[in-house]
């Protein structure tokens, strides 16, 4: 064995300018190949990093304006959402819709004050269920609960922001009481703010709302979990069901698809994990034609190899070397550069993604209202580096083996009288 990694390094060593060449291309497959699949997976993070700040398995109803004149009524009206729409969607679909939450807002921000001390924010009104639907991250206290629906109490959670500026460090919100367009309102929790929004909410009962603020039946929108609807198939079908539900309830016709408006928030996770899907198939395909490359450049030099060494084999061949020892020295030496070079590829490409997390494995991008990730995490797995660099391996190998078996071919004379 000492003996044929000795006669391997003497022949890289006569040839170390072709033999660097050829490595480099196969360490530029692999490298090529993981920082791509690093990128795609920094892609991918950040989209269900943001999706995952909310339940996925939701349906979020916006009002809208006919676009269809329906019964006698023009185009053009006004579609309200109301509180029954609530009772209409649970009680019609109850195999499927799961939690229930409407919003109520202020239509403008409010002055919350504590003392001396004041600051802005939109007053929102929310059933108990929102935070579970909407992910709400709470950092102290608790959020509304239904107590607080039923009896309309006078109680806010407030963000960690306004937290920040109500308080000193160290200082205890809870129980205390802030002041809001006159009305004292009991601090029960403190939330941490969507960093995705960038919304400074202060959240009341939903019923608290309605009566201090006159917000009658109409709603600013609603939002609800469903169950079994796994594909856009299912989805879209739901859907339909839905609005002909509310077109019968606001005289609308079914197929006007402006009357209301759906976010569907699992038939968009499902869309973009088909383009993600699509994406890394695409990154995959574009490393391994790179790694090709890098493969032709083995079996060319084991062919250039081969070339200049057929007096040698005829020599060897005529002093009785086997066949199989022959092709086995072609090989390991198709091998050893296959597999130094891949491996050199490999760190190269885990080190470039490493960094690439260091510096910008967490960026945002601001969208308008607030920021959503970018890039995150946008590194490979090792075992599937590893992975990649054994099937250059097994490539190389096998782009080696046609050479090797020119050589064995060759026959002692006619080797002999090679020049």
């Amino acid at each position: 064995m000492i003996d044929i990694f000795q006669e391997i390094w003497s022949a890289i060593g006569r040839n170390k300018l072709r033999t660097a060449l050829t490595g480099f291309a196969v360490a530029w497959g692999i490298f090529i190949l993981i920082v791509l699949l690093g990128a795609g997976n920094g892609l991918i993070n950040a989209f269900l990093l943001n999706a995952n700040e909310r339940a996925l398995n939701s349906v979020k109803v916006y009002p809208g304006v006919t676009s269809i004149a329906y019964e006698g009524f023009d185009k053009g009206r006004w579609v309200g959402l109301e509180e029954r729409d609530l009772h209409i969607v649970a009680n019609s679909f109850p195999d499927i819709v799961g939690e229930v939450s409407a919003q109520l807002s202020s239509s403008e921000t409010r002055t919350i004050c504590y003392k001396q001390d004041y600051t802005t924010a939109m007053l929102m009104g929310f059933h108990p269920a929102q935070e579970r639907i909407e992910k709400v991250k709470m950092v102290k206290g608790r959020y509304i609960n239904e107590i607080d629906i039923e009896k309309k109490r006078k109680v806010v959670v407030l963000s960690d922001k306004a937290e920040e500026i109500l308080w000193k460090k160290g200082e205890n919100p809870l129980g205390e009481y802030v002041s809001i367009d006159g009305f004292s309102y009991k601090v029960v929790g403190i939330y941490e703010v969507d960093r995705s929004m960038g919304f400074d909410n202060a959240v009341i009962p939903f019923t608290t709302m309605q009566v201090i603020y006159s917000k009658g039946l109409y709603l600013d929108n609603y939002v609800f979990t469903t169950n079994g609807l796994t594909s856009v198939e299912a989805n879209d079908a739901f859907e339909a069901q839905l609005r002909k539900k509310l077109g019968e309830a606001h005289k609308f016709d079914p197929a006007d698809n402006s009357a209301v408006y759906f976010w569907n928030r699992m038939t968009q996770y499902l869309q973009t994990q088909t383009g993600n899907a699509m994406l890394n198939t695409a990154l995959w395909v574009i490393g391994l034609f790179t790694l090709v490359s890098g493969i032709v450049g083995v079996s060319n030099i084991m062919l250039i190899t081969v070339k200049e060494r057929t007096r040698e084999f005829g020599i060897r061949k005529a002093l009785g070397a086997k066949p199989r020892q022959i092709l086995s020295l072609v090989m390991a030496e198709s091998i050893v550069i296959t597999t130094l070079f891949g491996y050199c590829g490999m760190v190269a490409g885990i080190g470039v993604t490493e960094l690439a997390n260091y510096l910008i494995g967490n960026s945002v991008m601001d969208n308008g209202v607030g920021s959503a990730s970018v890039f995150t995490n946008p590194t490979v797995d090792l075992s599937t580096a590893i992975s990649a660099t054994l099937t250059l391996v097994i490539a190389g190998t096998i782009a080696g083996f046609i050479p090797a078996r020119k050589a064995v071919s060759i026959r002692p004379i006619e080797a002999l009288r090679a020049d």
